[in-house]
């Protein structure tokens, strides 16, 4: 058995359905691991694109995502909505279901806060 190796970085997002999503914790080993565990604790969907995760790190805690990472995030939010329920998979094309197949590094994101 190959022994646990915490992921080295890991952001999340949230995103309230206004204005750009914002960067709600970032870390690196350790604090990786630990944004990870509280997303699962709290079902909070799981994406992994180690490219789209570094950028993000870059991004101040509070601060919103640059323009520039709309479109990829965009498609992080539509996976969290997919697979949280909140639309029907057959909404969005296979690509979202096997891109996500491809990529290594998790981040957590938090699509909607709840009122």
């Amino acid at each position: 058995m190959k022994p646990y190796t915490p992921p080295s970085i890991a952001v999340a997002l949230e995103y309230d359905g206004s204005g750009a999503p914002t960067v709600t914790a970032k870390g690196q080993h350790l604090i990786a691991d630990k944004i990870l565990k509280l997303a699962k604790e709290h079902d909070i969907p799981l994406y992994e694109d180690p490219a789209l995760v570094t950028l993000l790190s870059k991004v101040e805690l509070g601060d919103e995502i640059p323009r520039s990472l709309y479109t990829a995030v965009a498609e992080v939010i539509a996976f969290a909505y997919m697979v949280s329920g909140k639309v029907a998979s057959s909404d969005f094309p296979d690509r979202h279901q096997t891109a996500v197949e491809a990529y290594q590094q998790p981040f957590p994101i938090k699509p909607n806060r709840q009122p």
